[in-house]
């Protein structure tokens, strides 16, 4: 079982900036997928941003050209630099692993962190 440790969140005012950052224990070097999947109160899950073991991403629409997705395979770390963010961005994000080629499908990740909040106020 892949474990994995986020850090950043917290609260912003609508068009600032925030980091979110993840730290996976391991992972098999040639079959992953990484990703950041967030889910608001009544809402559905939606994978933010993923990245694969051969370097493919994947961005939801709704966060393209604001969100930039980083990863360090060697270190296992997994970056997400948030801008001109929104009120609808308000979640809680995790940091997540599937096997596999890159997915934005939520029940394709197995192993979740714990979450980080973001809260964007208007």
């Amino acid at each position: 079982r892949v474990t994995l440790a986020e850090s950043g969140g917290g609260s912003v005012p609508a068009g600032g900036s925030m980091e979110l950052s993840c730290k996976a224990s391991w992972y098999d070097n040639n079959n992953y997928c990484l990703g950041w999947i967030r889910q608001a109160p009544g809402k559905e899950r939606e994978v933010v941003a993923a990245v694969d073991n051969d370097g493919q991403m994947r961005y939801a629409d709704s966060v393209k050209e604001r969100f930039t997705l980083s990863h360090d395979k060697v270190e296992r770390t997994l970056s997400l630099q948030m801008s001109s963010l929104k009120p609808e961005d308000t979640a809680k994000y995790y940091c997540a692993h599937a096997m596999g080629p890159v997915t934005t499908r939520h029940v394709d990740y197995k192993d979740w962190g714990q979450g980080t909040q973001v809260t964007v106020s208007s």
